[in-house]
């Protein structure tokens, strides 16, 4: 229900169905979040990820040009894309109130929700998460940075 709910309010506020998608695709998210809490539905974190933790400023892979976009390609996969200059974002505000209101009500689904997390192993898998996100985002930047000194087109 929250899901749709969601989904038409992306729709009716965004003329792009590309930000209804990604909105109705957080609705789904947010909807999980209970199993989550609960550790019912484990999050994975992607092999690529998983690699950027143990050494963002590793040299290994950086042979050629070609490895590095790869690389950069497969971390943008897992990241989504980067930080482009000069792009101009724009917040869908429907979609943000929305989503705003879907978190608050799911969040109060679950009594004692950060102790339930801790409990459940849901909010330790959430840091390494975010750990191996952090380390993704240096990973890409330190390629990126590396393709710029060899001169190399990314």
């Amino acid at each position: 229900m929250l899901t749709i709910l969601i989904a038409i309010t992306a729709q009716a506020a965004s003329p792009h169905p590309s930000r209804a998608t990604q909105i109705a695709h957080d609705g789904g998210r947010i909807a999980s979040r209970p199993a989550e809490d609960v550790g019912a539905k484990k999050t994975q974190i992607p092999p690529v990820l998983q690699r950027a933790a143990v050494n963002p400023y590793s040299t290994t892979g950086t042979a050629s040009c070609g490895q590095i976009r790869a690389r950069v390609a497969d971390l943008s996969a897992a990241l989504g894309e980067d930080f482009q200059p000069g792009a101009d974002t724009k917040e869908n505000r429907a979609g943000k109130l929305a989503e705003a209101g879907g978190k608050s009500l799911v969040n109060g689904l679950v009594p004692f929700r950060s102790l339930v997390r801790e409990i459940s192993g849901a909010a330790p898998a959430q840091r390494r998460l975010n750990a191996a996100i952090s380390a993704g985002h240096a990973r890409r930047g330190f390629l990126r940075g590396v393709a710029m000194a060899r001169k190399c087109r990314i």
